[in-house]
């Protein structure tokens, strides 16, 4: 039982809150006010808020997961976890995660902590069978993550930031649901995939990586730019060569169920985020 309602919070899908951590080296570099206990308190009960909506999610996805393969493996849908016990860690994990929110005192994270919890409720209870709108929602939880880590060191959100993020989110979201696509067994199983073909995802999942590139540039533009002339592009490369590599393990060796698999199993998008962080770093000046 212990073991099911740990793999039920996912503690390994928290590595997508590295987006709320994103703003932390532009802010340092820009001298905003960055108190490293009051973002480790707030990015853990992010983490636990995060976890009590994976929880509802399986709630609410039990009947359909045992049809699939895969998530027919799932402690809700196996019965290894009961759901009487689903619902009471949802609880405390949302209790505890609210309570570490506000320890921080950032009302403003804490704000944007309740608005990523209300949209994953919609999501969850039916918003995600409508298509394009399942996305939009999964994205905006990855934009409100990059608004959570502004909000918790008092640095503004850059426009270019925003767009960057949403667009990458969507760039992952129209993949994931290409790979959903590919792997439906059962007609019906999840109603927003017959909103989708192959041919309108590929063309999603092109715009939205080549727009992330141009923001991304255009964001180390304006901030980068500013503090230090001629380091803008530094780290440019680093970001290209991920989303590039990303789609053609999506076309090339069929990935793209899962960036979190991707991201703990695929070496060379390790060493990419590597350098990436390096470079960055570097051209802000922090080291």
């Amino acid at each position: 039982m212990l073991t099911g309602l740990v793999r039920l919070a996912r503690p390994q899908d928290w590595i997508k809150n590295v987006f709320v951590a994103l703003p932390v080296p532009f802010a340092l570099a820009a001298k905003a006010d960055f108190d490293a206990v009051v973002f480790l308190l707030g990015l853990a009960g992010f983490c636990l808020i995060n976890s009590a909506v994976y929880t509802l999610n399986d709630l609410c996805d039990a009947e359909a997961d045992r049809l699939h393969p895969r998530k027919r493996h799932r402690p809700v849908a196996s019965g290894a976890v009961s759901r009487r016990a689903a619902v009471v860690q949802m609880a405390v994990l949302l209790c505890a995660g609210l309570g570490l929110c506000l320890a921080a005192d950032k009302p403003l994270a804490t704000s944007y902590a309740i608005v990523y919890l209300l949209i994953n409720i919609a999501y969850s209870l039916g918003a995600k069978n409508v298509a394009l709108m399942d996305v939009f929602l999964l994205c905006s939880g990855f934009v409100i993550r990059v608004l959570i880590g502004c909000a918790l060191v008092m640095a503004p959100p850059s426009p270019w930031l925003l767009l960057c993020t949403g667009t990458l989110a969507m760039f992952m979201g129209f993949t994931k649901r290409r790979a959903d696509l590919t792997e439906e067994l059962v007609p019906g199983r999840r109603p927003s995939l017959r909103g989708y073909n192959k041919a309108f995802l590929d063309q999603a999942v092109s715009i939205c990586a080549g727009v992330a590139m141009l923001a991304y540039a255009l964001y180390c533009i304006e901030v980068i730019g500013a503090l230090h002339p001629g380091r803008e592009m530094i780290s440019m490369p680093f970001a290209a060569y991920g989303i590039l590599n990303y789609l053609r393990m999506v076309h090339v060796d069929g990935i793209g169920g899962s960036p979190v698999d991707v991201a703990y199993r695929s070496f060379s998008m390790q060493i990419c985020a590597v350098g990436w962080l390096a470079s960055v770093t570097w051209s802000l000046g922090l080291w």
